[in-house]
């Protein structure tokens, strides 16, 4: 379907990028994202981003690795042909490992997870909230470690925003009804070690 990046000359344009454009980039060690057509520069995460993300798939792989395959940043996750995304975590259930290709996920996985950092907040909270939604994604998790909680949305139907359906705070233990193997608890999930 889709090429994979090569060493070519990306052509200069603000709107209208699709997901053969965006493999056109130079690998040049930057992450990016295509939003609705538009080419969109991740700023790097910080150290503490990546060691949360690190226990938390972790946490993810010890409850649920026989029933899901777990996928950390950077990985491509192409939802249409104008539209990527590179969340922090996903979880496929093997079921639906088909839409795991050599170069990306093609399709929409059955949980994504971002962190939040200062820079990522309305990123996270608002355009992917909305774009995950909208190419059926059915559930999401905000985890805001500083404050020790992880938002739960739930798409209620597709093609429907999400619903908040629980806001875990520290002592909480996570349950998912869509994803069943999920059970720990929010501050052991987000020890930095």
């Amino acid at each position: 379907m889709h090429q994979k990046k090569t060493d070519k000359k990306p052509l200069i344009k603000e709107t209208g990028w699709s997901v053969d454009d965006y493999y056109q980039l130079p690998e040049d060690g930057n992450q990016y994202e295509i939003i609705n057509g538009q080419l969109d520069l991740k700023p790097s995460p910080t150290t503490t981003h990546q060691r949360v993300c690190h226990r938390f798939v972790q946490t993810l792989t010890d409850s649920c690795d026989n029933d899901y395959i777990i996928m950390h940043a950077p990985i491509d996750v192409i939802l249409s042909d104008n539209e990527t995304r590179q969340p922090d975590i996903l979880m496929i259930h093997h079921s639906r490992e088909h839409i795991i290709e050599e170069h990306a996920v093609v399709g929409p996985p059955d949980l994504v997870i971002e962190i939040l950092s200062p820079n990522s907040a309305k990123r996270d909270r608002i355009m992917k909230k909305n774009s995950y939604a909208s190419f059926g994604v059915s559930e999401y998790w905000i985890v805001d470690h500083k404050n020790q909680f992880i938002e739960q949305y739930v798409l209620a139907a597709d093609g429907q925003p999400y619903e908040l359906v629980n806001v875990f705070e520290a002592a909480d233990v996570v349950c998912s009804e869509h994803i069943p193997c999920v059970a720990f608890i929010v501050k052991d999930s987000l020890k930095i070690k």
